[in-house]
């Protein structure tokens, strides 16, 4: 049975590194490493196949030897299995996890991975692939907006997001929590210059109020990168320079706009019906 090894000090360093990533938004970028919390979003990376460093589990759950859970809790059976796919196990007492969660209730488990692992087990992420069908995002700063996209595009058929500089840390805890797993299965691309994107290879599409045409009525080619501008200010006139066309979301109701993630979703589905 695997072993786990029990950290009870506040100012163990990988307890400081957990609280690190859990109140740093990209803390991540300066450590390496990843924050995965919950059972879900671990369940997740272990689907995509992603390598595993180091299991955090909480030692009420954790029921390898040494471990205090009951055996007869299916939870705690299910959460130690997950911590076996680990390469490391790490027992933390539960008041700890007070200093590190992002959740209103402790999750119990969570997965630390390398960005070095995402970059390599995953085929070259972090690093823009040509000819896939994208998205950009152009200086987005809510996090639940990006993790929204990310979820909205996994389940859409998109291949890749590539976020320019200025938009909310892609593996930030907020963005990780709204995508719900979307992350492991796209090819992410942060901090990314507007004048890189003819790295992309496909052609650029955006949405806006004064468009080339009704989102129904445009040809939209596949595959595409369909840009969702700032909040607020849309999308910076550098990069609606370089796209093809513009195109705008009917909206009959008489609303001023929608919501970025919503359009997204909206453009996104239109793109998986036409190919369909």
């Amino acid at each position: 049975m695997s072993q786990a090894t029990l950290v009870t000090s506040r100012d163990n360093p990988l307890i400081q590194r957990l609280r690190k990533l859990s109140q740093d938004p990209t803390a991540y970028r300066k450590l390496g490493e990843i924050w995965l919390e919950g059972d879900h979003l671990c369940s997740a990376a272990l689907v995509r196949k992603v390598a595993v460093a180091t299991a955090v589990i909480a030692d009420v759950a954790w029921l390898g030897e040494g471990g205090q859970g009951a055996s007869h809790d299916p939870e705690a059976v299910r959460l130690s299995e997950l911590a076996r796919q680990a390469r490391k196990i790490v027992a933390v007492p539960q008041a700890l996890w007070s200093g590190f969660t992002g959740l209103e209730s402790p999750a119990r488990i969570g997965f630390l991975v390398s960005l070095d692992a995402l970059a390599g087990d995953a085929g070259g992420r972090m690093a823009v692939q040509p000819g896939l069908r994208t998205v950009v995002l152009d200086r987005l700063q809510d996090a639940g907006n990006v993790g929204s996209i990310l979820r909205s595009a996994s389940a859409l058929g998109v291949q890749q997001v590539v976020a320019l500089k200025g938009t909310a840390a892609l593996w930030s805890q907020k963005v990780l929590r709204a995508g719900m797993g979307a992350h492991f299965a796209l090819n992410l691309v942060e901090q990314f210059e507007p004048e890189a994107l003819s790295e992309l290879a496909v052609p650029l599409i955006a949405t806006s109020s004064h468009a080339d045409f009704s989102l129904h009525q445009a040809p939209l080619p596949d595959p595409c990168a369909w840009v969702m501008g700032h909040e607020g200010q849309g999308v910076l006139a550098s990069v609606m320079a370089q796209c093809q066309y513009t195109v705008s979301i009917p909206q009959p109701g008489g609303e001023e706009s929608l919501n970025v993630a919503a359009a997204a979703a909206v453009v996104l589905y239109e793109s998986l019906r036409r190919r369909l």
